[in-house]
């Protein structure tokens, strides 16, 4: 502030204050005499300015960190730019860093849908975008393009330059990028096609001497993670949801499921992790919970077509894929996938046998349903199919070793992972893993426990096989499998509460 010798303000009797209103200007009168003020998302627009108006800076800093704590993929690009216009720069930086971690979330809502062609192309050009795979970046362009197409179809080549296109794989090349109006109306953008395809011919160390940024693969800050393990039986269904923090060794009880439920099948996609069918205590379900970990609350949204517990669950290609169960009366050969765009379910092909407590996985684009049990026959399976959604068909593959039920199914460095089970009263501690390059099954070390009904999860590496139950009793303990060991550890802190047939997912750790 100046000093008292100049500030005309000090000698005058009536000061106008422009640009704020009567109640803000009470609230931080009250402030400077309480030195308590209450940040609220109603407040927060009208505070921070009037707060850096008066210099107040402990109110301002109030707001940004407010404000940080409210960030969510439907917001965040908001929230960035109102940090622009009060030049708020760690709120600027922090928005910016969650907007990039957050991408696949972020490309969906409207904030994104709304953005000028300059800001779309500072985001997709960053080398710090989270994204699984550049199909990702791909289609927020195409969305955005298509947002207003009359007057955005002009831009198309300017962004698709931002797209590293070559390191998408040969078949997303072929059957989505080229068969995309924009890219087959547009010179440009089927020279990047070209590119693309070029690239894919090479060989690995003449690929590796390019010096081009759309085949840079990008390099994002890996954000901690954390597992979530929900439900079970315990030994009734629980609603009973925990939190395994990896860099603290320690578990967390968050938000519990709206209605107790086991057997039911988790998946983590688009940012949110899914709870699909199960059992309830009573009755098989249909209905379908959703978590998001940043408000730590559960929601409701369309229920499956059919009732299914001991269901495999898996997300391929942006769908949600209910596999087999139990519907109450019979075990299930039927398929069905639920698209978040749409909020619907749909039957896909059957499978060609009836499989309940059956173990699901993707590989290379294709989903696999790994033994289980068929009431029909009344036996435990060795049996495995392949799944191919673009033809929509379902064909046997190599069979296991051994036949498993209720195996913990998981996917780790493009191998299939099939971890326990039961065959009748025999629960098994033994594992096997099927390379779909060879089409061959090979066993590996067991676990230290025997383990079925358990839930699985791949994270940096390590594939951990979480709770389930041995013949006798529910298990509370975690073990891990690393495969360039080929060994087995137990995680040194077990669960609060032994548990079989819950599900597990894998997210980032939450602000």
């Amino acid at each position: 502030m100046n000093c008292e010798g100049d500030m005309s303000e000090s000698k005058a009797k009536k000061i106008e204050i422009k640009d704020v209103d009567g109640q803000t200007l009470s609230k931080l009168i009250d402030y400077i005499y309480t030195a308590e003020i209450e940040v609220t998302e109603e407040n927060v627009q009208v505070l921070l300015p009037a707060a850096s108006l008066l210099q107040l800076m402990d109110v301002r800093q109030n707001c940004c960190d407010f404000l940080q704590s409210q960030l969510h993929p439907t917001n965040c690009l908001g929230i960035r730019a109102f940090a622009d216009v009060h030049t708020c720069t760690d709120l600027l930086q922090q928005a910016n860093a969650y907007a990039e971690q957050h991408f696949p979330e972020v490309m969906l809502g409207e904030e994104f849908l709304s953005l000028s062609l300059d800001q779309v192309c500072s985001l997709i050009s960053s080398d710090k975008l989270t994204v699984s795979s550049e199909e990702k970046v791909f289609e927020a362009v195409i969305s955005w393009i298509n947002y207003e197409k009359e007057t955005r179809l002009e831009h198309m080549a300017k962004l698709m330059e931002h797209v590293r296109l070559p390191l998408l794989p040969r078949d997303y090349l072929v059957q989505t990028v080229e068969e995309e109006a924009l890219i087959k109306n547009n010179n440009t953008c089927k020279d990047f096609l070209i590119e693309a395809m070029k690239y894919h011919l090479l060989p690995l160390d003449q690929r590796l001497l390019i010096k081009n940024p759309r085949t840079k693969p990008r390099t994002p800050v890996s954000l901690p993670k954390v597992m979530i393990v929900v439900g079970g039986q315990a030994p009734k269904a629980i609603r009973s949801v925990e939190c395994y923090d990896f860099e603290e060794d320690r578990w967390d009880q968050i938000a519990e499921l709206p209605s107790r439920r086991c057997r039911a099948g988790v998946v983590f996609m688009a940012g949110h992790v899914y709870a699909v069918g199960g059992f309830n205590g009573s009755l098989r379900v249909r209905t379908v919970d959703v978590y998001d970990g940043v408000k730590d609350q559960w929601t409701s949204i369309a229920s499956m077509q059919e009732r299914r517990s001991t269901l495999g669950a898996a997300v391929l290609n942006d769908l949600l894929y209910a596999v087999g169960g139990f519907d109450g009366s019979t075990g299930l050969a039927s398929v069905e996938a639920y698209s978040y765009k749409t909020n619907e379910w749909f039957f896909v092909a059957p499978m060609n046998t009836r499989r309940s407590s059956v173990g699901v996985g993707v590989v290379e684009g294709k989903l696999y349903a790994v033994g289980g049990y068929d009431g029909a026959s009344r036996q435990c399976l060795s049996t495995v199919e392949q799944y191919n959604p673009a033809t929509n068909e379902w064909t046997y593959v190599a069979d296991m070793s051994t036949r498993r039920s209720g195996a913990g199914v998981g996917v780790l460095s493009g191998q299939l992972y099939a971890t326990g089970g039961h065959d009748g009263p025999l629960v098994r501690k033994s594992v096997e893993v099927y390379d779909p390059g060879t089409n061959t099954w090979k066993q590996v070390a067991d676990m230290n426990m025997c383990r079925r009904n358990a839930g699985v999860c791949a994270v940096n590496g390590l594939l951990y096989v979480v709770g389930g139950d041995d013949g006798s009793c529910n298990l509370a303990s975690v073990e891990y499998y690393n495969p360039v060991t080929d060994k087995w550890t137990l995680l040194p802190t077990n669960m609060s509460t032994g548990r079989s047939y819950a599900g597990v997912a894998v997210i980032h750790k939450s602000l």
